[in-house]
C-alpha cells in the first residue's frame, strides 16, 4: 500500500500537468508577444518592463507573497517573490529570465518571431524556449502542486532576471548588495535543457564568457581604391587578418595561453547527432580536434559575433579607414576568466599589422561554473526525472554561460545549484525560428513538481 500511494500521487500529478498544458500554451503566447530584448538601442525599454509585470502577476496568482519588481544596477527589472514553507522544510529558489535575444533577420522566420505559432508539433517564437518556456515550466509545476496537494512542500523563492542575455551583470550586483534575498538550500536554474529530446539531463558544467571589442584605424578617411588601393593600409583588411589568427589550420583556438587539448569526461555528444542538431550543410566539416563534447564543454571557443564594415549592397570602391569587430571567448571550467581575457587581449594587440591604430576593450565577463552533483538535491532530481521520463538522468555539460551561477555559489556555498530546462538541441535558441517542444515542457514541469515533493521529503 505504501508503494501504491506514491505511484497514485505521481500519476495524479502527471495527469494534472497534462491538463494544464493548454493554459501553458496560452500563457506562453502572451509572454512571447513582449519584445523583451534588453537593449534600448533595438527595442523600447517598456517591452521588458511589461514582460516583468506579466511575470510578477503570474507568480502572484500562484500564491507567492511579496512579489515585486527589483530595479537592478544595469537599469533592468527582475521579478522576485517568496512563500514560506512548512515548518522545517527546505527553501528552494527558482530562477529564469524574461529577456530574450534579438530576433535577428525577421524575414528569415517562417512565422512572426513575437507571435507563438504551432507548426509540426512545436511552438515557435523568440523566447519560446530561452527562457520564457522555462518560466512556464516553473509556473506549470507550481500550478500542478497547488491543484493536487493544495500547496507547496518547500519554502519557495522565485527570481526572474531582466537582462541575462545582455550579460550586463545587474542581478549579480543586486544579489551581492542584498545577500539575504536569494539565500536558499537549493537553487533550480531554469535556463538549460536536455542533451536530447526525451533524455532527462542536469547540466553540471558551464563555460564562462567574455566579449571583446576590437577597433582598427589606419587612415584619416576613406580613399578611392583606384587611386590609393594597393598602397594605402586598409583597416578592414587588417581586421580580417587579425581575426584569421584566432584559430589554427584545424580550427582549434590558436591564442597563446588558451589550451585546446582538454578532454570532456562526461556524457558524449555523437558527431552525427551534433551535425543534425546544428544543421551543418552537407560536405561541410566540423572545425577543431577532439570529440564534439571536448570542443563544446572542455575547451575554449572563439566566435566573431559581429563586424562593422560596409554592407555589400551600397558599397563603394573605397579603401576603408576604420573597421570594428565583436569577439566572444567561451572559457571552460578549470580556466580562469581573467587569465583567458588577458591572453585574448594580448594576442589581438600583438597581431595588428602595419602599425595600425588598435583599441581592444573588454566589454563583459563571467566565470565558468562546475556543480557539485553529490548532494540530496541531485538525488531527488534523479529520482524525479526517472519517474517523469521513465529513464535515468544523465549529467552533461553546456557550452553556454550563466554568470549568476558563480555569484550564487560564492554567496551561498552550502546551497546546491541544479540546472535544468526545456532547451533541448531542437529548440535552436538564439537563432531564427526558435521553438519549444511542448512534450519537453510538459515532462520538465512534471519533473520539477516531483522534485519539489521528493526534496521536501528528504
Amino acid at each position: 500500500m505504501s508503494q501504491q500511494m506514491p505511484e497514485r500521487a505521481a500519476r495524479s500529478l502527471a495527469e494534472t500537468v497534462r491538463s494544464l498544458m493548454p493554459r501553458a500554451r496560452a500563457d506562453l503566447a502572451e509572454l512571447v508577444a513582449f519584445r523583451s530584448v534588453a537593449d534600448p538601442r533595438q527595442f523600447p525599454v517598456e517591452e521588458c518592463r511589461a514582460a516583468a509585470r506579466w511575470v510578477a502577476g503570474a507568480f502572484t496568482a500562484e500564491g507567492l507573497t511579496g512579489v515585486r519588481l527589483l530595479d537592478t544596477p544595469d537599469g533592468s527589472q527582475a521579478v522576485y517573490g517568496e512563500l514560506p514553507g512548512p515548518q522545517g522544510a527546505p527553501t528552494v529558489l527558482l530562477y529564469a529570465h524574461h529577456d530574450v535575444q534579438p530576433p535577428l533577420d525577421e524575414a528569415a522566420w517562417l512565422s512572426p518571431p513575437f507571435e507563438l505559432t504551432e507548426r509540426d508539433g512545436r511552438w515557435y517564437g523568440r523566447g519560446a524556449a530561452d527562457c520564457k518556456g522555462n518560466i512556464l515550466m516553473h509556473l506549470t509545476a507550481l500550478r500542478a502542486l497547488r491543484t493536487v496537494d493544495g500547496g507547496f512542500p518547500v519554502g519557495l523563492k522565485v527570481i526572474v532576471e531582466g537582462s541575462e542575455e545582455q550579460g550586463t551583470g545587474g542581478l549579480e550586483r543586486y544579489a551581492e548588495a542584498h545577500p539575504e534575498l536569494l539565500a536558499a538550500d537549493c537553487v533550480v536554474i531554469g535556463d538549460t535543457g536536455n542533451a536530447a529530446a526525451g533524455l532527462p539531463t542536469v547540466t553540471a558544467s558551464l563555460r564562462g564568457m567574455t566579449v571583446v571589442e576590437v577597433s582598427i584605424a589606419t587612415l584619416a578617411g576613406n580613399l578611392h581604391s583606384g587611386g590609393f588601393g594597393g598602397a594605402a593600409p586598409d583597416a578592414l583588411q587588417a581586421l580580417v587578418r587579425i581575426l584569421g589568427t584566432l584559430h589554427d589550420e584545424h580550427g582549434d583556438v590558436a591564442v597563446p595561453g588558451l589550451r585546446s587539448d582538454r578532454v570532456w569526461p562526461g556524457v558524449p555528444y555523437e558527431e552525427e547527432r551534433f551535425r543534425a542538431d546544428a544543421r551543418v550543410l552537407e560536405g561541410v566539416s566540423l572545425p577543431g580536434t577532439g570529440t564534439v563534447a571536448d570542443r563544446l564543454y572542455a575547451r575554449p571557443a572563439i566566435t566573431v559575433l559581429g563586424v562593422d564594415a560596409p554592407p555589400v549592397v551600397g558599397a563603394t570602391s573605397s579603401v576603408q579607414a576604420g573597421a570594428r569587430a565583436l569577439v566572444s571567448l567561451r572559457v571552460p571550467p578549470g580556466m580562469a576568466l581573467q587569465e583567458a581575457q588577458r591572453a585574448l587581449v594580448a594576442h589581438l594587440r600583438a597581431v595588428v599589422p602595419w602599425g595600425a591604430h588598435a583599441t581592444v576593450e573588454v566589454l563583459s565577463g563571467g566565470e565558468p561554473f562546475l556543480a557539485d552533483t553529490s548532494g540530496p538535491a541531485y538525488e531527488a532530481m534523479a529520482a524525479a526525472m526517472r519517474e517523469a521520463f521513465g529513464r535515468d538522468m544523465v549529467v552533461a555539460g553546456e557550452g553556454g554561460s550563466i554568470p549568476l551561477c558563480n555569484t550564487l555559489a560564492r554567496l551561498y556555498p552550502e546551497a546546491e545549484i541544479v540546472l535544468i530546462g526545456v532547451e533541448e538541441p531542437g529548440t535552436r535558441i538564439h537563432a531564427v525560428n526558435e521553438s519549444v517542444d511542448p512534450r519537453e515542457l510538459e515532462l520538465m514541469a512534471l519533473t520539477e513538481a516531483l522534485f519539489l515533493r521528493r526534496y521536501a521529503a528528504g
